[in-house]
């Protein structure tokens, strides 16, 4: 197995290669308007580092949101096609998945409920509750887009992760990293769920609203 990961739907721009073991490679670049400009770079770095090429890859992974219109969309076209080029299998996951399968991992939450949160633009976060225990988080809520003020009273207070917390932090109760989601634990994220025999096959993004920007409608005055 040669699988590539992938990311476009919080400020990092993220990526990945995992040989069914490990990370071989990482690439992650902060710029929340810069998506486009820094995947390619981004993707031909961790061939380099890993020393593989396109035709190496057997699986593609991405991350499906929710995330901003505009970068989520390069991210998810970008796999769509290379999965295509190279016949790999394509997977899609929750990038608030990832978060959360971060911050278990990486021990910043052991046991109990974790909030994950991130920027939605418009002073929003994206969202959703996990329970995390010994064998990794779950996520209990489906994704969501809310103000942080309103946010149900029951996830306020929770152990939160993500960049939500920190643009918001009034509205939120005890928080840490990680802030953006990581390819390479998302990555990991979705070998383990093989691993597991779990279907991994999600494809549709997760926009939970409409984009920013729309055709402008033109009307016709009434000519009396």
């Amino acid at each position: 197995m040669l699988l590539l990961a992938l990311d476009t739907s919080t400020t990092a721009i993220t990526v990945a290669l995992h040989d069914g073991s490990s990370v071989l490679a990482e690439s992650t670049t902060l710029d929340a308007r810069g998506h486009a400009e820094h995947l390619a770079p981004g993707l031909v770095r961790v061939l380099e580092q890993a020393g593989g090429a396109p035709r190496d890859i057997t699986h593609v992974a991405v991350g499906l949101g929710p995330g901003p219109f505009t970068g989520l969309r390069v991210g998810i076209v970008t796999a769509r096609t290379l999965a295509l080029s190279v016949d790999a299998t394509l997977h899609g996951v929750c990038s608030l998945d990832a978060l959360a399968h971060a911050a278990w991992g990486t021990g910043v939450v052991s046991d109990g409920a974790l909030l994950v949160a991130t920027d939605a633009r418009r002073k929003e976060v994206y969202w959703a509750r996990y329970a995390v225990a010994a064998g990794g988080a779950t996520r209990v809520t489906e994704p969501a887009v809310a103000l942080p003020g309103d946010l149900p009273s029951d996830v306020v207070g929770l152990p939160a992760v993500g960049r939500g917390p920190v643009l918001y932090p009034r509205d939120f109760g005890p928080h840490g990293i990680p802030l953006d989601v990581s390819a390479g634990w998302l990555a990991d994220l979705v070998v383990g769920r093989l691993a597991r025999g779990e279907a991994v096959d999600e494809q549709e993004p997760l926009y939970l609203r409409r984009p920013d920007a729309v055709p402008s409608v033109r009307t016709r005055s009434a000519i009396g």
